[in-house]
């Protein structure tokens, strides 16, 4: 008690070392005590750090020359990667560090937001990057990393470098002390834990599964299914003890199989079935696929309905032909189901966007959507239809109703 907490920063000290140390200092006025590990495979560490590049390339499990030898830097990063990540780990398992802090360009980028991506949400974690203007997907994945864009090229000291590495440091204090300070509302909530999925298109109705849900002593987590959102989800399924799960929004399988930009992977809603807890399945938001600026969406995807979100994402009419697809792989994802799972269709429409108000409307597509899941689907899956829209308050009871018979063992094929 009383020590000062510390602070990781990883950095590759040939070539950064100077921002590395104005980073330490910046540091230590906020009374933090930093501990550089350097993960540099060429040159040299011209200054004295705590954890060295021979120690990282060891915890490797090979030598520091061995590395030095692999021509292709990007295996060698990845080797120093597996090092770093061990003994960051290590550190926060005996509690040595409270937080960490990386800077680089695209390969000090990818060292830093690799380990970070190993370190428990919540743990502080900002990395100063010449990269996070870009796409910064590849960086963070599914973990809490705060990205700051350097501006200018990390290389050397100047107005600009100085400014927003002395945030960075800022950043991280301010983390560090607001955990120590505030722990106690970080402590999990000892409730039953329900995950959900939505985009905005469907979130009428989580909002009011949220509330109703909430009321009845749940803790509810949704999840934006923009592609990482749908990976986090499932990971949370995987690491924690959840008592239901609520699909609204599968909207990131129809991206996966058909070219839409919100993809995350093959898997994606498979977690709870693998797990064994009952599920809820939707089909919200699949009658779109997303993709970029409008040109670029009709480029891709001639002859076909679109709906423009804004500058930057149109939505693009599915085909009937990709529905019957993506029922026939829900199907088969729920072939070994061993506790309760249950599809709720809402033939009104499956999103905002597929509505009498929306040119990317297709009635007949639910429909043939509803016929391709009912014939492909075990018999023991209970499958419920609903003349309402998605968003309707009385679809959004209908998803509550089937949650509490699953819950109370009334599970019955209605087809």
């Amino acid at each position: 008690m009383g020590t000062k907490p510390k602070a990781l920063i990883i950095a590759t000290m040939d070539t950064k070392f100077r921002e590395a140390l104005f980073v330490k200092n910046c540091l230590e006025s906020q009374e933090i005590d930093p501990v550089i590990m350097d993960a540099g495979i060429r040159g040299e560490c011209p200054v004295d750090v705590e954890i060295t590049r021979e120690q990282v390339a060891h915890a490797a499990g090979k030598t520091l020359s061995e590395i030095q030898q692999i021509k292709q830097e990007g295996i060698a990063l990845d080797a120093m990667i597996t090092g770093a990540t061990r003994l960051a780990n290590d550190l926060l398992s005996s509690e040595e560090i409270s937080g960490i802090i990386g800077l680089g360009g695209s390969m000090g980028t990818s060292l830093g937001t690799s380990v970070m991506r190993s370190l428990p949400l919540g743990f502080p974690k900002v990395m100063i990057s010449t990269m996070a203007s870009r796409n910064t997907r590849p960086f963070v994945g599914t973990k809490d990393i705060l990205m700051l864009h350097s501006v200018c090229d990390l290389a050397g000291l100047n107005r600009i470098t100085k400014a927003v590495l002395y945030n960075g440091a800022l950043a991280l204090t301010g983390m560090i002390n607001g955990r120590s300070t505030s722990i106690s509302m970080l402590v999990p909530e000892e409730k039953p834990l329900i995950p959900i999925s939505t985009l905005g298109t469907t979130e009428s109705c989580v909002a009011l599964l949220r509330e109703k849900l909430e009321k009845q002593g749940k803790e509810i987590i949704t999840f934006h299914t923009v592609g990482a959102g749908g990976q986090a989800m499932d990971e949370l399924i995987e690491q924690q003890d959840v008592e239901f799960v609520i699909e609204i929004s599968l909207h990131e399988l129809v991206d996966h199989l058909f070219g839409g930009d919100y993809d995350a992977g093959p898997d994606r809603g498979s977690a709870s079935i693998k797990k064994g807890v009952p599920t809820v399945f939707v089909p919200g938001n699949t009658d779109f696929l997303v993709t970029g600026p409008v040109e670029m969406a009709r480029r891709r995807f001639p002859a076909r309905a679109v709906h423009i979100h804004n500058a930057a994402i149109t939505a693009v009419r599915t085909s009937t032909e990709e529905l019957v697809k993506l029922a026939h792989i829900l199907a088969e994802m729920c072939q070994n189901a061993t506790t309760p799972v249950s599809f709720v269709i809402p033939l009104g429409g499956f999103s905002a966007f597929d509505s009498s108000a929306s040119p990317l409307e297709d009635k007949q597509a639910r429909y043939v959507f509803r016929d391709a899941l009912k014939s492909s689907l075990p018999s023991r899956i209970q499958v419920l239809e609903s003349h309402c829209h998605i968003n309707d308050p009385e679809f959004a009871k209908l998803v509550l109703d089937v949650m509490k018979e699953m819950q109370n063992g009334i599970y019955a094929d209605t087809r």
